[in-house]
């Protein structure tokens, strides 16, 4: 039987693998056309597994052409000499592993030439293509050279703008040329890889562009597993997947092995929303690779923290300019993206919660002060007597506790002022939800300006929208949005906190009816000046 894949590329033989045929035949028409093409996406997104498929079927299906394989990964460290000797042998093994899965020998010329060719700089290269596209013409009927690159990354820096020179040169000097095609496969662009930021010697590139999976891709992915084991997925369990995930490749997958082989879940019955609950939850507070990948990156740098917090809090939005090293790195490792509108987006639900989690303090040091003094069962006492959540109890709570802590709430560690509130909240209902056995998640892929908060007990859906205060209008306007979502989501009372960092605030508690569902709105006041300064 096989499995939903997260260690590396997937393989049809093993793994249940998206066609992306259409994608497929792109490449390859751009392949055929000559086309010097270049993918580069962020680590554990599919790309090897696409340009190896993409391969496969080139070998398989195109005899006039001979598509050659190389991996730049371990690389990064070698002298250019020992970088050029070593490639000379990945493109030997590739050339002699092609006439092996075509079930052909090489002519003996062929095989001499190869085994006397060493390659020492980039000019030998230059030559090598020369003459080895002479034997192609006499011997092999003119085939066509096809280079495929991955972990173009792991090139010597030093041999960087030689290698990509003689490609360049190899391209304009025109049709017919050796190599016919070449794609470049990596997580940074030529741009970033050319540290000098000299003007890049390869600007006769082609992008591709290779997007996360669709929603139809995801079911289709999943409907591989209910044809060969027979098992089911809810319809809208396949919509949650791709709505946390935002059709993340490893993150999809991920959540498929979970369900289908961590959870214990018969065969015999479907997998429901009850079930993705679970299998989300475990996600999001327990490691894997993915996850590790992006807290680790998202600390490398102390700006990283400042502009995520910006993105997360402002509802004008960052614009996503490419340009500014900060934004460039955060997209190149796959946290954030470009908006429809030009602005930066967080990449998904997920990674927006575990951001947000990154960054919050484990303990703020006011937890001494979350309840008053006549409670004394803690966050159980905002339980009803029939296991539901009292949200409003639950809530005017937390208001009431931001009071309590008054200016202290200002002394919380490594927080920006102007997040402190959403991460009080944020760390507020994790100890509620773990307290009670319910679970948490955010529902908005953006995060831009918004935070929809939605708890889950007892199969209830409970949905928290948090904003910061700009004004008015705006705080309408987010009754009106709040209230949209809800019905979308056939809820029937949502709540509203938005934080207020003005000197004079204007604290509210409202609740009201907006457009048919029942919305409970708080004004906070998060900025209160310190015995010192009063």
């Amino acid at each position: 039987m096989r499995r939903f894949g997260t260690q590396g590329p997937v393989h049809p033989a093993e793994n249940y693998v998206v066609a992306r045929t259409e994608r497929i035949n792109d490449f390859i028409n751009r392949i055929k056309e000559g086309r010097y093409i270049v993918i580069f996406a962020p680590r554990q997104t599919g790309k090897t597994t696409f340009f190896q498929r993409a391969l496969d079927r080139f070998t398989r299906e195109e005899p006039t052409y001979l598509p050659i394989s190389l991996n730049f990964d371990i690389y990064k460290n070698l002298s250019p000499s020992a970088f050029y000797g070593h490639l000379y042998q990945q493109i030997r093994q590739g050339i002699e592993q092609v006439f092996q899965k075509r079930d052909r020998v090489p002519s003996d010329a062929l095989t001499q030439f190869l085994k006397n060719t060493t390659l020492t700089d980039h000019l030998s290269l230059l030559e090598f293509f020369r003459e080895f596209a002479s034997f192609l013409d006499v011997e092999y009927n003119g085939q066509k050279v096809v280079l495929v690159i991955d972990e173009f990354d792991g090139i010597p820096q030093a041999a960087l703008s030689d290698f990509l020179h003689t490609l360049r040169h190899i391209y304009i000097a025109g049709k017919p040329r050796c190599p016919h095609s070449v794609s470049i496969i990596g997580v940074k662009s030529i741009n970033q890889l050319n540290y000098d930021r000299s003007i890049s010697p390869f600007n006769i590139q082609d992008e591709f562009h290779l997007p996360n999976f669709t929603r139809e891709e995801v079911q289709d992915l999943f409907g591989q597993y209910t044809d060969e084991v027979g098992q089911t997925f809810a319809l809208e369990v396949i919509t949650a997947i791709h709505k946390q995930t935002a059709g993340q490749p490893v993150l999809v997958n991920r959540l498929a092995q979970i369900l289908t082989e961590e959870l214990d879940v018969p065969k015999t019955e479907p997998i429901t929303m009850a079930h993705f609950t679970t299998a989300h939850t475990r996600l999001l507070h327990r490691r894997n690779t993915n996850i590790e990948h992006l807290t680790t990156n998202i600390r490398k740098d102390p700006r990283f923290e400042k502009i995520l917090m910006r993105i997360t809090a402002h509802e004008d939005g960052v614009p996503f300019n490419i340009d500014d090293d900060v934004i460039s790195e955060l997209a190149t490792y796959g946290v954030i993206a470009e908006g429809t509108d030009g602005l930066c987006d967080i990449a998904n639900p997920i990674y927006l919660y575990r951001i947000l989690q990154a960054f919050k303090p484990t303990i703020n040091g006011l937890e001494e002060v979350y309840f008053p003094e006549d409670n004394i069962t803690g966050f159980r006492a905002y339980l009803t007597d029939a296991g539901q959540i009292d949200m409003r109890s639950l809530l005017d709570n937390f208001r009431d506790f931001i009071a309590r802590a008054g200016f202290q709430i200002l002394q919380v560690p490594q927080t920006p002022q102007e997040s402190v509130g959403r991460h009080l909240l944020l760390t507020y209902l994790d100890g509620f939800v773990q307290a009670i056995g319910g679970s948490m998640s955010l529902e908005v892929q953006t995060g831009r300006g918004r935070i929809d908060l939605c708890i889950i007990h007892n199969q209830r859906k409970y949905i928290v929208e948090t904003k910061i205060w700009r004004g008015e209008r705006r705080y309408q306007a987010g009754k009106r949005q709040l209230a949209a979502y809800l019905k979308l989501e056939k809820a029937i009372e949502g709540y509203y906190v938005v934080f207020d960092h003005r000197d004079v605030p204007e604290p509210r508690v409202e609740t009201e009816t907006v457009e048919g569902v029942t919305i409970r709105s708080y004004v906070i006041s998060v900025i209160q000046k310190s015995p010192s300064s009063a």
